[in-house]
């Protein structure tokens, strides 16, 4: 057994632990050092376990429950969730069992459950391989499920789950004038189905592309920005659409209220040698007039569930109504700092219309001199049914099937007469 598996399992035990029993996020998990002890292979590894155990936790549960009299402590339940997974992904169930009972062993606290743990995974190991892939795709929980199916329809989410537990390919942006790896997508994103680590693909190293959703790629490609055009994003980590914006050769302000997230913005301009003044500061308070003006604006992230799977998770929508408001005023603010003529992108990653088409709806009835730009919409790779009736551009996660899908991202380009 490889004591490196072991170190990763055991890491990736520890952040099932924090998402599952405490409600946070795995990238908060991260930020905080949670892997900083183990080296990059086994970094990855550690992640790439905590997602495909999240992916596919419904499923790991069925198969348990029928193995388990009660529901045990949480530490031992994930250790077995994250074998049970490991085993139906086709891992050797030797190195698998051995490994988990090895760590539950040498916990303090739940040292007399490694018994328990090696009985269960290996009859896991004897029927779960083929009870697998007949079962169910798991499904979201219904706090986010319920408004979802009242937006999209039955059939919509289906196909959302499905591609939630997929999982999601590498997409990436690549530079004017440069080339990058992988296989191009009809709006000019190229794409990887088994990328391996980022950093050593070719082209990384020379700041030829930089790692965005195709979703993400697009509100940019709405906003159309020009070269010498003075243009504020707003809410800018991690900084693919900063990177976008400089690439068009415009006059770029980088903001976000979070200076540790500004950092990766830093990173990526320097890897890139694209240049953006960067900014820390208040959304709600940052002053000046621009030519047109990107919002990404806070949202509940429901639309990127397919790679962090982790959300339904850690949250439990109780926080949507704060962001909703949140958003209204960043946007009524936002529409303050455009010179007239200007032009606005509006966009989050988010799955519930009332942080999309519901907002734009109510800006549109708000300002007399906003509009509408639906012609902005025509660009590559769009397609028509994408389009929403007040004149938005509606993305879901069950769009492309066939080539991995997309997160779910609602923008929409508003112009201002005067």
């Amino acid at each position: 057994m490889s004591d490196n598996a072991t170190a990763a399992r055991r890491s990736a035990i520890y952040l099932l632990d924090q998402i599952l029993g405490e409600g946070r996020l795995l990238s908060e998990c991260l930020a905080a050092g949670a892997l900083d002890r183990l080296g990059p292979e086994d970094r990855a590894r550690a992640q790439r376990l905590t997602l495909e155990t999240l992916r596919g936790l419904e499923r790991a549960d069925r198969l348990l429950d029928n193995h388990l009299n009660r529901t045990p402590a949480l530490t031992v339940h994930n250790a077995l969730r994250l074998g049970a997974v490991e085993l139906c992904h086709g891992e050797a169930a030797h190195g698998v069992v051995n490994s988990m009972v090895e760590i539950v062993g040498r916990s303090r606290k739940h040292g007399r459950l490694k018994g328990l743990v090696n009985a269960v995974l290996r009859k896991v190991a004897a029927e779960g391989p083929e009870a697998w892939p007949k079962m169910r795709v798991p499904r979201l929980p219904e706090w986010l499920r319920e408004p979802l199916i009242m937006a999209w329809g039955d059939d919509a989410i289906a196909g959302m789950e499905q591609a939630h537990f997929n999982g999601a390919p590498l997409d990436i942006t690549v530079k004017p004038g440069a080339t990058g790896p992988g296989e191009a997508l009809p709006t000019g994103s190229m794409r990887m189905q088994d990328a391996g680590q980022v950093s050593a693909l070719p082209g990384y190293d020379k700041g030829d592309w930089w790692v965005q959703d195709a979703a993400a790629a697009l509100p940019v490609r709405v906003l159309a920005p020009q070269p010498g055009e003075k243009i504020l994003d707003l809410c800018a980590a991690p900084g693919g659409k900063t990177l976008q914006l400089a690439a068009a050769g415009a006059e770029v302000t980088a903001l976000d209220v979070s200076e540790n997230r500004l950092e990766r913005v830093r990173e990526n301009l320097q890897r890139t040698g694209l240049k953006a003044t960067v900014v820390a500061g208040d959304a709600l308070e940052h002053q000046g007039q621009f030519d047109a003006i990107l919002l990404d604006a806070p949202c509940s992230a429901t639309g990127t569930i397919r790679r962090h799977p982790d959300l339904p998770f850690a949250k439990d929508g109780s926080e949507f109504g704060g962001l909703i408001e949140l958003q209204a005023q960043m946007l009524a603010h936002a529409w303050t700092l455009l010179k007239p003529a200007g032009r606005l992108v509006y966009c989050t990653c988010s799955l519930l219309p009332d942080e999309g088409e519901v907002q734009v709806e109510e800006a549109l009835d708000q300002y007399p001199e906003m509009a509408v730009d639906r012609d902005a919409l025509s660009i590559a790779g769009v397609e028509p049914g994408w389009i929403t009736e007040e004149g938005g551009l509606r993305l879901r996660p069950d769009y492309w099937p066939d080539r991995g899908g997309m997160d779910g991202f609602y923008i929409a380009c508003l112009n201002k007469s005067t």
